[in-house]
């Protein structure tokens, strides 16, 4: 299966720059999965598309400030680094710039309190460094810091909240789950009142986030290692939802891909409490264990959740979708409209 398949021309005014003020003001497209209607709504609309007894389930992973910026030790040249992972204690992997003078071995200065060494390269230009630092990390962390805005984005972000859903909890992303951001506290509780569930996972977005896909054949595609943790009372509650014959419905790629890492390991189809490390990869020819339907944005021109998307609601009838979406001029990726494929 070739990865131009998953082609498409996006004039570059729709992808947007800066949030909307108001969280639910955006647009949604809605996608009929098996019939390929395509309709446009606001988002608060989404109300309408669940029922009493459906399950909503939210990535609860909250982003950290995590594009640092500092000077080389040795030659006090400018150095960038793009956090991704947190690998274990102060050792973290990385992206960094510039990067063929970052080698293993570089000390980078952030600040009096704050240095890094690099350790080791890793795989596809990243990189692995130990820091040390006077305090505590993660307020060091708040304050040098920076949001890890994709890099289509060029606006600067006033309000780092912006960039976090409302019920971001649980640190470790690089980059957010974009789909969640269209909520407020006010609207999921309209949601709950309809009897709708709301549960929540975790999966800390990382590397791939900012990676194109680099080769011909989409077969041949290696996907990053995401780490993610699925509770036992969202399990239970999925189990149970499926159990009346009613809907899970995934906000976004990420709690897609969670569910369905943790519906391959249960052969039996009951969740049970789950944690690690996801490289799951989902393109057409998959066959969906958990999920019946997915909030998600609109996604990068052959990318992989572009693919993931046809997988749920066939690629032909995605590709539709997103030529309808250019016409009506919908806003594209992280601060975009929303689509739900139902």
């Amino acid at each position: 299966m070739n990865v131009n398949l998953y082609d498409f021309e996006l004039p570059e005014q729709l992808i947007a720059q800066t949030p909307l003020l108001d969280r639910t003001a955006s647009r949604l497209l809605t996608l009929n999965k098996e019939s390929g209607e395509v309709n446009h709504h606001t988002f608060p609309d989404i109300i309408d598309f669940l029922q009493p007894g459906d399950t909503l389930v939210l990535n609860d992973t909250r982003v950290i400030p995590a594009r640092l910026f500092g000077t080389k030790e040795d030659t006090g040249a400018k150095a960038e680094v793009l956090l991704l992972k947190n690998v274990e204690g102060d050792r973290w992997e990385a992206l960094v710039k510039p990067g063929k003078k970052l080698k293993a071995g570089s000390v980078i200065i952030f600040s009096d309190e704050l240095r890094a060494v690099i350790d080791e390269e890793g795989e596809m230009g990243a990189r692995l460094l130990t820091f040390s630092y006077d305090g505590i990390f993660q307020e060091i962390l708040d304050r040098l810091g920076e949001m890890p805005l994709p890099p289509y984005i060029r606006e600067t972000l006033d309000d780092r909240e912006r960039y976090q859903t409302v019920y971001a909890k649980h640190e470790g992303s690089a980059a957010a789950p974009t789909a969640g951001l269209h909520f407020t506290d006010e609207l999921l509780n309209r949601i709950r009142d309809k009897g709708v569930n709301v549960a929540f996972i975790t999966l800390h977005v990382g590397l791939g986030t900012f990676r194109p896909m680099s080769v011909d054949n989409v077969e041949e595609h290696v996907m990053h290692e995401e780490y993610y943790s699925l509770s036992q009372e969202t399990a239970d509650l999925i189990n149970e939802t499926k159990k009346r014959g009613n809907r899970i419905f995934a906000v976004g790629t990420t709690s897609c891909r969670t569910l369905e890492t943790v519906g391959s390991k249960f052969e039996d189809g009951q969740l049970q409490e789950s944690s690690g490390w996801t490289k799951i990869f989902i393109y057409p020819g998959y066959t969906f264990k958990v999920i019946d339907g997915m909030l998600t944005n609109f996604h990068l021109p052959k990318s992989t959740l572009v693919m993931l998307v046809s997988a749920l609601a066939g690629r032909e009838q995605i590709m539709h979708a997103y030529e309808e979406a250019i016409k009506e001029q919908y806003r594209f990726f992280s601060f975009g409209d929303a689509m739900l494929i139902y």
